[in-house]
């Protein structure tokens, strides 16, 4: 097994010290210690740690593990990061102190991740302290799509995954962009989620306004796909969650509008089937072209429209959906970089 790179923290502060510069001091949105530890544990911790089953326990060990000092040691530690591990990035004194877990941090940091839009990195940074929030049948669904995932990722090589509702015009679009997100935060970008129905009808204004909400860029393109029920506009949108890179890199943005799920402008072969509602899971026993099925349901939105809890519904299936496919993309970027190299 290899571990990451040691030197990624040596080069973090050999940066810092060519350019004068310094960890981010406190301020008005500094996450504090405690998010910072459970970062760190996030980006270095041991595969139990990362089980979102543990995630309460893992902030309750951090809160007393940091003390006074804000400073942990490799026997608070013990269970969430391996020794070596701790070793490496401590130094000679062997504790971390607040400077030295921010290096870390920085050190670590995705590029993809920088890319993010402001606002829309915000709320990713405040969707991975919320692991524990979810439920038992769909850590089970994400343990599944980890595995997928890990056994079938290439470095570089595109890997597609389709969201699965009904109508595709609320939850599989709401997952889909979560997907495409999280994947992106971490480091991960070459992994794409698309979107597709059983019954397409319209990417729904509610499902636009909740992505933009959290600063998904969406747009008009004046174009129009398909209509699924003959009496429903089905404008296609443009979708971006991120600033372009360079040609070598996968752009953050997609063209997202109401399709079948087998429609050309989705994958065709060797995709993962997520089924997000009841209705598809049990109207698509089998996903033709799809490698693995998993059934990952939840609640229509829809069931809230024009109602006062419309708003706060959407964003709540928004961010349930959204914290699982973080939690997954997680455990999958720290599997992949501990896999043993050729």
């Amino acid at each position: 097994m290899t571990t990451r790179p040691a030197f990624l923290l040596a080069c973090a502060a050999l940066a810092a010290a060519a350019t004068g510069a310094t960890p981010p001091q406190t301020t008005a949105r500094d996450p504090g210690p405690l998010v910072r530890a459970l970062w760190l544990i996030q980006s270095q911790g041991t595969p139990d740690a990362l089980d979102p089953q543990r995630d309460q326990a893992v902030k309750g060990r951090l809160s007393k593990a940091l003390g006074k000092e804000k400073t942990l040691t490799s026997t608070a530690l013990t269970g969430l990061m391996s020794s070596s591990t701790f070793a490496k990035l401590a130094g000679p004194d062997q504790r971390l102190d607040p400077q030295e877990i921010e290096m870390a941090l920085t050190a670590d940091t995705p590029a993809s991740r920088t890319r993010l839009l402001p606002k829309l990195r915000a709320h990713a940074d405040a969707l991975t302290t919320s692991f524990d929030l979810i439920d038992a049948a769909h850590q089970a669904a994400g343990h599944a799509l980890v595995t997928w995932i890990t056994q079938k990722h290439v470095p570089g090589q595109p890997l597609d995954l389709t969201m699965i509702c009904t109508g595709n015009s609320r939850r599989s679009i709401l997952g889909a962009t979560m997907g495409n997100i999280a994947a992106a935060y971490y480091g991960l970008p070459e992994i794409r989620f698309h979107s597709g129905g059983t019954a397409p009808t319209a990417f729904n204004p509610r499902t636009v306004n909740a992505l933009r909400e959290i600063g998904v860029e969406i747009d008009p393109t004046d174009a129009e796909a398909k209509r699924g029920e003959p009496a429903t506009a089905n404008p296609v949108y443009r979708v971006r969650w991120g600033i372009p890179g360079d040609s070598n890199t996968p752009p953050l943005e997609t063209t997202e509008f109401s399709k079948r799920y087998s429609d050309p402008a989705n994958p065709q072969a060797g995709f993962a089937a997520l089924l997000v509602c009841g209705e598809a899971d049990a109207g698509c026993p089998v996903v033709q072209g799809a490698s693995v099925r998993i059934a990952m349901p939840y609640l229509d939105p829809k069931i809230y429209d024009d109602s006062v809890y419309e708003t706060a519904k959407y964003a709540e299936r928004r961010d349930d959906m959204g914290r699982l496919l973080f939690s997954v993309m997680m455990r999958v970027r720290n599997q992949l970089q501990t896999q043993p190299t050729n």
